[in-house]
């Protein structure tokens, strides 16, 4: 009487163990992002160098759907631009709060009539680039918020700026 060798599948052990490191390390991942918010990411990218004013303006959107500006004149880019009645410093001032006041947010550059800030996501660690520049003959603050990595922000730039704008009028209106 011969038997035959019974025969084990060894692909399921081999794929929960594949599945069982991939849960270890998004969790792991989403710890260090959860209890360390302000470490930069694989995500975070690299700072552009179109950065400031050049010719008295932002620099341009690419043509990715992942930045707005205040500049810009096709639909999948252009944004309105901020309005203020106070005075240009007060203005600013103001700007600068409201951003302050957002979460994951770090201005790198300010002058008195021009802010620079990075914010970032909380999972991943995403960071958008985000420009202001106060044009005081006007009486506007010119905006561009773009995103550093990807193509598609998901309407993350156009809410954000949105939402600052929002804030901005109250904050206005109460000085």
């Amino acid at each position: 009487m011969t038997t035959s060798p019974i025969k084990v599948n060894t692909r399921i052990p081999k794929m929960l163990a594949i599945v069982l490191v991939l849960l270890i390390t998004i969790g792991g991942w989403i710890g260090i992002r959860l209890f360390f918010p302000d470490k930069l990411t694989l995500f975070a990218g690299t700072p552009p160098t179109n950065i400031g004013i050049t010719e008295g303006k932002l620099a341009p959107c690419p043509n990715t759907p992942n930045c707005v500006n205040s500049y810009s004149q096709d639909a999948l880019h252009k944004i309105a631009p901020l309005v203020y009645t106070s005075t240009p410093q007060q203005a600013i001032e103001n700007l600068k709060k409201i951003i302050q006041a957002q979460p994951r947010t770090k201005i790198i550059a300010e002058t008195d009539n021009y802010i620079y800030a990075e914010f970032s996501t909380t999972l991943m660690g995403f960071v958008d680039d985000v420009e202001f520049y106060l044009v005081p003959e006007a009486k506007i603050i010119q905006v561009r918020s773009a995103s550093r990595l990807g193509e598609s922000d998901l309407g993350v730039n156009r809410d954000r700026i949105e939402t600052i704008r929002s804030e901005y009028q109250k904050i206005s209106n109460n000085t």
